[in-house]
């Protein structure tokens, strides 16, 4: 096999040959003059981002185990636009607090994001595992990588996340292996026999559950809270976007490809797991007093909306959902980007650190304010039209019931979104002084905010790229 066989698999080349030129940047520069490695990832996910828009990236690679297409392209930008908005974002954090341990930060980052572009385009399940935990394992090393700066939260964050991951994986790997060894193949292709039967109700239950642990799935989002406090927040920001799109790719490669013919084992499961979470996510958050641990309590909220498009099926729901998650992705990192900015700044992670920042930075919190209003999904910014198509969607299907409890957590999450944006413009601060921002993560947030307006304005392209996505996608549907 020569590199031309391997050309669809090329973001993930590249991105991998991207972590050794950092690793070995890092390890022959001395350290009394070590550079801002983050310019350089920055540069080389640039790079990648700029070749899968003029790499052919269509065809298979080794016998149907990995195949190319609309599909794991849609997908890998996402990821890319994850990884250049993060490192643009925490460089300038990255470089003063770990100066020495940077090309350690980017190399495992990098190599995290091998495994998310080269998770959508798995077609054997022994392969979608390994890429799955190529995209997992690296995370729970940047969860903890201000263990020597915080006390023991990034720590105890990291730990959990690992011992929450380890079962998940557990789990999936076995309900993997039995439906494996029922069809004889770890062909998705042909992984349910022509004869059901309820081992295979089992597997697809283990694995429904294991991969609903990855993506903080109510009740298995026990882990999120915690998670998300004790990391840090460029991590978080990252955490909180990335991984949760390679997981519902897994989820539709898996349900939807794989084991449609179940679709009466795990269908009624999904809606259930659909309902409790958009009611954990959103009453959870309205106790929260952390910026963070709102945020993650709002992420388990989200995912509800997402599960909504999943159930949908068809090429429509699906590409509802990928245009929900490419919202979803600019819009968290930039509220967590702004969290970051204010926590910079010394004001800490609670809500009132926000007081009176309507006067300190106007233009830190008009972007707060948009951020969270594309979270509630108010017209007309990015979040709103994510919310409406997924509902569209859910209301071809006749998930009319789940559109009605959708609309009302949405209304339930206007709460507490505007709680925090009532800290910034209405609460007053004893703290008078300006809020200076470095240039790299005021970049990264005038990146999101940007992309949030124009999807809001214009998100024809998006829904388009999405449906294509959703097309390539073969046995979509019951």
């Amino acid at each position: 096999m020569n590199f031309h066989d391997l050309q669809p698999m090329a973001l993930g080349v590249l991105l991998a040959a991207a972590a050794a030129l950092v690793l070995l940047t890092d390890l022959f520069t001395k350290p009394s003059t070590k550079p801002n490695l983050g310019w350089l990832t920055f540069g080389l996910l640039s790079a990648v981002l700029v070749a899968s828009f003029t790499l052919d990236l269509r065809g298979e690679v080794a016998s149907h185990v990995w195949r190319g297409g609309a599909w794991p392209v849609f997908l890998a930008r996402l990821f890319l636009v994850a990884g250049l908005i993060t490192v643009l974002g925490g460089m300038d954090h990255i470089a003063r607090k770990w100066t020495y341990r940077q090309g350690e930060f980017y190399t495992v980052l990098l190599l995290c994001l091998t495994g998310m572009v080269l998770l959508p385009g798995a077609r054997d399940l022994v392969l979608l595992i390994v890429c799955f935990e190529l995209m997992g394992i690296p995370l729970y090393i940047l969860t903890a990588f201000a263990k020597t700066d915080s006390g023991p939260k990034p720590v105890e964050a990291a730990l959990k996340l690992f011992l929450i991951g380890a079962g998940s994986t557990a789990l999936t790997v076995f309900g993997a292996a039995l439906l494996a060894g029922l069809a004889g193949t770890t062909d998705m292709s042909v992984l349910v026999s022509s004869t059901l039967s309820p081992l295979q109700g089992i597997g697809t239950m283990l694995l429904l559950a294991g991969l609903a642990f990855k993506i903080g799935v109510a009740p298995f989002h026990m882990w999120v809270p915690d998670t998300y406090e004790g990391a840090p927040t460029p991590v978080v920001a990252f955490l909180s976007v990335a991984p949760k799109v390679g997981g519902f790719a897994t989820l539709v490669m898996v349900l939807w490809q794989a084991l449609p013919r179940l679709i009466h084992v795990w269908g009624p499961v999904t809606l259930v797991l659909c309902a409790l979470t958009l009611t954990v996510g959103n009453l959870g958050a309205i106790a929260q007093r952390n910026i963070k641990r709102l945020l993650a309590y709002s992420g388990v909220g989200q995912v509800g909306y997402v599960l909504l498009g999943l159930l949908s099926g068809r090429e429509f729901g699906v590409a509802m959902m990928l245009f929900y998650l490419a919202a979803y992705v600019v819009t968290n990192l930039g509220v967590f980007l702004v969290a970051h900015a204010v926590a910079e700044a010394g004001d800490g992670e609670t809500i009132s650190s926000f007081d009176g920042l309507g006067r300190r930075s106007p233009w830190l919190a008009m972007s707060l304010l948009l951020f969270l209003l594309s979270l509630a999904g108010i017209p007309f910014v990015a979040g709103f039209w994510a919310k409406f198509f997924v509902f569209v969607a859910a209301w071809r299907a006749g998930q009319s019931e789940m559109v009605l409890v959708g609309a009302l957590f949405a209304t339930v999450a206007l709460f507490y979104y505007l709680g925090v944006a009532r800290a910034a413009y209405v609460n007053v601060s004893a703290k008078t002084e300006k809020i200076v921002v470095s240039r790299a993560l005021a970049g990264a947030i005038i990146a999101c905010l940007l992309a949030v307006v124009g999807l809001g304005a214009w998100p024809s392209p998006v829904v388009e790229a999405a449906m294509a996505a959703a097309r390539s996608v073969s046995g979509i549907g019951p």
